[in-house]
């Protein structure tokens, strides 16, 4: 991809605003209840998400020559899955997850730039910033769903409470961590469709009590 055409479209998608709420489609956390439209709306972020951290990854490991997953543990903490959570617990998991990953992309961002130089802008710099602004867009999206599931919105993770990178560890170690940091972005977005796609919906109920309510009026007949 030439440094043109990434810089179009950055451009095209810096000037995306939050997700837009359609007339009658706004959710109302007085009236827990996830609407299909913002489903939808934050599974189709994730789903953008899950392909820029792709091409992120992969003009990361062309430029240092990395030919292996190199990444050996998880980096972000919170409870393991379970089948027993439910709308709001899964939404407070994977929004706790995400907003680990954004601490973690911003101190990556930091580490290159203070360790390493910030260089030319070219296509590598510039899907950084297209990874971190569709990130956040999806962050704001979850937090919505959230909210919606009667969840609390979480605070951004303090750097106390994230893996740290050891300073003295040298530069391939640097570069290593800042890679382990993508892959762990990628892990949880494919999280976040997954989830996402799961999640029971306004719509969806309200079909099948429609339903269930023609099929007792045609028994009651």
């Amino acid at each position: 991809m030439s440094g043109e055409r990434a810089h179009g479209l950055y451009n095209r998608r810096a000037r995306r605003l939050a997700p837009r709420h359609a007339p009658g489609d706004a959710i109302n956390a007085a009236d827990p209840g996830l609407s299909r439209a913002a489903v939808t709306r934050a599974s189709a972020l994730a789903e953008e998400l899950r392909h820029e951290c792709g091409v992120l990854l992969e003009l990361y490991t062309n430029r240092e020559s990395f030919t292996a997953d190199m990444a050996d543990s998880r980096l972000v903490s919170v409870p393991p899955p379970s089948s027993l959570l439910d709308a709001r617990d899964e939404l407070w998991r994977l929004q706790s997850a995400l907003l680990q990953c954004r601490s973690l992309l911003d101190s990556a961002v930091a580490l290159e730039e203070e360790e390493l130089g910030g260089g030319k802008e070219g296509d590598y710099v510039i899907y950084r910033k297209i990874v971190k602004d569709t990130l956040s867009r999806l962050l704001i999206a979850t937090e919505e769903l959230l909210r919606a599931a009667g969840g609390a919105a979480l605070p951004t993770p303090g750097a106390e409470g994230l893996k740290q990178y050891d300073g003295s560890a040298g530069l391939f170690q640097l570069k290593l961590w800042v890679y382990r940091i993508f892959k762990e972005l990628e892990y949880w977005t494919k999280t976040a469709i997954t989830t996402l796609q799961a999640l029971p919906s306004v719509s969806a109920k309200k079909r099948g009590s429609g339903a269930q309510g023609r099929r007792a009026r045609r028994v009651r007949q």
